[in-house]
């Protein structure tokens, strides 16, 4: 398995050069609404490079929050009652709402369990 912290490199076209993009965030499936900061020091308005493990494509959006490593950060916009999921896994539920680039937390999300 490869390390899913380094550089990855995409697809050049032909003659150019690879282009090389820092992965800041890890999820398993396309579905997954949370993906897991896998960098230091993810600032409010850093451009962040989603990559997704089962598909091996990098989507990026742009941060709406700090998020500190190994916290997690919504793909989406999520409302209260919605089911969050990471790693393709149901998690919880979203208890306020989340928008795409925040900060994914005990503060928003909840375990269904209790």
């Amino acid at each position: 398995m490869s390390n899913p912290t380094a550089d990855i490199n995409s697809t050049p076209a032909a003659g150019a050069s690879p282009e090389r993009k820092t992965i800041h965030i890890v999820l398993h499936e396309a579905k997954d609404t949370v993906g897991v900061a896998v960098v230091e020091g993810i600032k409010a308005g850093t451009q962040l490079n989603a990559w997704i493990m089962d598909d091996d494509e990098i989507v990026s959006f742009p941060a709406k929050q700090d998020i500190p490593i190994g916290h997690k950060v919504a793909l989406k916009d999520m409302a209260v009652g919605d089911t969050v999921f990471k790693y393709g896994v149901d998690i919880g539920k979203v208890v306020a709402p989340i928008k795409a680039g925040e900060h994914a937390h005990v503060h928003n999300i909840k375990t269904k369990r209790w």
